[in-house]
């Protein structure tokens, strides 16, 4: 059945036209002539005439992405100051390239770069003078921590560059750099410790991203769905971050990092399970505080993926499992409701995502007044009305608070849609149901893989030494190994193992 999705979904890839490469023309006015025709005339495309070493010339820039001061503080005042000699030597700006190729002018000024051609040279001198506009760095709103840093990363590729070389001040970091998408040109940059990654992992990565056959890349999920194994998988395999602490914790661990010029999420893989469940706010907290907090959370998933098919079942087929006295109040509640749990269930699920959506999509003022109003109606107008019972309201709140628990919006969207084949299944079959549908996704979850690495690690295969910091987190200086799941080249890791306590010159 996958096989012919995939065959109904894949499309059937045009050949690229050939690229007729032009040298440059030694006239001034057919290479001008050649880049407007080839910008469309574009109203942004400027050039400003200039003179040196005896010769006419031109500087060609987009006013859009090129920074106007720049030009004149850096080529056009330094060429009208010297008036000749070495053009290199003249220009002050760090980044100075040459193309002999007319056609690669225009992509060169379209990524921010000006272009200087004279009479008579038929030689192009590219040079970097591109404009930045960026915001400043903040918290991420969606990742928000109660202690640690409070800097996320932005849409500005070589300030989140800058945010994770600051924290890991090591030559082993390494930065690759790529241009995908046909059309955009995006920038993408992978990251990893040149010690600590596994040389297949960034092989494999590498291959893939230098695979992307694309003519736009809008956000990291293009790049997300381009790359992963299993893209018909309701698991997300790849994690994705807004935070610079999260992002160096997972290159120390040995995975690699995806970063996009334009956007201010960054792509973590491999990745397993119970990474989509850890948050910087465990390692800040004592350690005892901090298993408690990742034991909720984790137990959070199983509330908001099975809570209302519990009760459904439980209603519609095995009620003596509640106690007597509990009976007789939820059957006076439910007896009263002309519709069956299931609708119940999904009546209040689809209304609590609609509630959701309005919430995100609107300003904040409107959205605090939607929840509000939502809140009014779900919780006491749909009951005074008979639609729902007051138990089902409970279980649709508690279900609606535990998938908000997850620190990543994927899986916290993945647990709510788990929820509603779990409960078609308990209205079906019971308990039944349930167990044949948690075992069906137990077994995904155990055959799923990500890089190479199962994605249900260190539990399946089971690895003892890794579940220090899987259900629980133990005490930092226990912590002396790496997790397996990644395959990093060094295991072995360097932690305070309080050798204070030993030391001989203590006196009692």
């Amino acid at each position: 059945m996958v096989d012919i999705f995939k065959k109904i979904t894949s499309n059937n890839q045009p050949q690229n036209k050939p690229n007729i490469e032009m040298e440059v023309y030694s006239s001034l006015q057919e290479n001008m002539e050649y880049i407007q025709n080839q910008l469309f005339h574009s109203s942004d495309l400027k050039w400003r005439s200039i003179r040196f070493n005896q010769r006419e010339g031109l500087i060609f820039y987009l006013e859009s992405v090129s920074d106007q001061q720049r030009i004149q503080k850096e080529i056009i005042q330094p060429i009208e100051e010297k008036k000749e000699g070495d053009l290199d030597g003249v220009i002050t700006s760090l980044e100075i390239k040459r193309k002999s190729i007319l056609s690669q002018v225009p992509h060169a000024l379209v990524q921010g770069n000006c272009a200087l051609l004279f009479e008579g040279i038929s030689d192009a001198h590219i040079i970097d003078v591109m404009s930045v506009y960026k915001r400043s760095i903040s918290e991420p709103v969606n990742e928000g921590v109660a202690r640690g840093a409070h800097d996320g990363f932005i849409e500005h590729l070589i300030t989140n560059l800058y945010l994770v070389r600051k924290r890991i001040s090591n030559p082993d970091l390494v930065v690759r750099y790529y241009q995908v998408g046909e059309a955009t040109k995006t920038k993408l940059a992978l990251l990893y410790m040149q010690d600590l990654a596994n040389s297949d992992l960034v092989k494999e990565v590498d291959h893939r991203l230098g695979s992307i056959s694309i003519d736009s890349i809008i956000t990291p999920g293009f790049t997300a769905e381009l790359i992963e194994e299993n893209p018909f998988s309701l698991f997300p395999q790849i994690l994705f971050t807004e935070r610079p602490d999260r992002a160096v914790a997972h290159l120390m661990e040995g995975r690699v990092v995806i970063l996009s010029d334009g956007d201010p999420t960054a792509l973590i893989l491999p990745v397993t399970f119970f990474a989509f469940y850890q948050s910087p706010d465990d390692y800040q907290s004592r350690w005892i505080i901090g298993s408690v907090i990742r034991l909720i959370r984790l137990a959070s998933f199983v509330i908001a993926s099975l809570l209302p098919a519990l009760y459904i079942a439980i209603i519609g087929f095995h009620p003596e499992i509640l106690p007597a006295k509990l009976i007789y109040t939820v059957k006076g509640s439910i007896d009263k409701v002309p519709i069956p749990p299931i609708l119940e269930a999904l009546l209040m699920q689809v209304a609590l995502e609609l509630l959701r959506e309005a919430g995100l999509r609107l300003p904040n003022r409107v959205g605090q007044t939607i929840g509000i109003v939502g809140g009014l109606v779900i919780g006491d107008a749909v009951v005074r009305a008979g639609l729902v019972s007051y138990p089902m309201v409970i279980v649709i709140s508690l279900t609606a608070i535990s998938s908000f628990v997850v620190p990543s919006s994927e899986m916290s969207s993945t647990i709510r849609i788990l929820g509603f084949p779990l409960m078609i299944l308990a209205s079906m079959f019971g308990l039944i149901g349930i167990v044949f549908g948690l075992l069906f996704i137990f077994i995904h979850l155990c055959k799923l893989e990500c890089f190479g690495t199962p994605y249900f690690a260190p539990v399946m295969p089971l690895r003892i030494k890794d579940l220090k910091d899987t259900f629980v987190r133990f005490p930092i200086w226990s912590l002396n190994q790496r997790p397996h799941d990644s395959h990093p080249k060094k295991l072995t890791q360097e932690r305070n193992s309080r050798e204070w306590e030993h030391d001989d010159h203590r006196k009692e």
